[in-house]
């Protein structure tokens, strides 16, 4: 598991404490953003989880995710076990209360693929809330139905070709910049 996020937000204490409570470590990256985008309205704390085994893929995802102009804190994970291991908080490391995740899943990973992991968090009370969006390179209408099926919120293939993943993922990006997403632990009065 690997933590990615902006330089300037390990000075925050927010971003200290979870530091502490994922038990993280930096990736070899630290990014800069300017003050404009650190003040943005985009929920900036909504943790975005990448489970995706290959480093390019990771390296394309979290670029272009940046360039779409999102700041959030990021966890990668490179395996289902290592996600499975986060989300399910063993190794007392993993998913807090009241706060907001999106997971971006691979499907084909070592260890546990992305579909066992997306049909053990749908089978969660907790984790059933987490939007789960899946990018891989699977475009097999009945793995798109199975997902779907099973309770992701998105569906996306990548691309073959760089511009058109670069495109895809700033629209990623673009998406994650205006949507609403539910705590964990957290109930609804209605």
């Amino acid at each position: 598991m690997h933590f990615v996020g902006p330089a300037e937000k390990a000075t925050k204490g927010k971003f200290c404490e979870k530091m502490r409570i994922f038990g993280c470590i930096w990736a070899e990256c630290h990014y800069k953003i300017s003050a404009r985008e650190w003040n943005r309205d985009m929920t900036d704390d909504v943790i975005i989880l990448i489970a995706e085994d290959d480093e390019g893929h990771f390296s394309l995802i979290r670029k272009n995710l940046m360039r779409a102009g999102v700041a959030n804190e990021i966890v990668r994970f490179c395996n289902g076990q290592e996600t499975l291991d986060f989300l399910f908080a063993r190794n007392g490391k993993g998913v807090v209360d009241r706060t907001a995740y999106v997971l971006i899943l691979d499907i084909r990973m070592p260890k546990i693929d992305g579909v066992k992991v997306l049909e053990r968090m749908r089978q969660d009370e907790r984790l059933r809330r987490i939007p789960v969006i899946i990018l891989t390179t699977t475009n097999d209408p009945a793995e798109v139905e199975r997902c779907h099926r099973l309770g992701c919120s998105i569906y996306i293939v990548k691309p073959v070709e760089y511009d058109d993943f670069v495109d895809a993922i700033r629209k990623v990006g673009s998406f994650l910049s205006i949507v609403s997403v539910p705590r964990i632990g957290e109930t609804l009065n209605i």
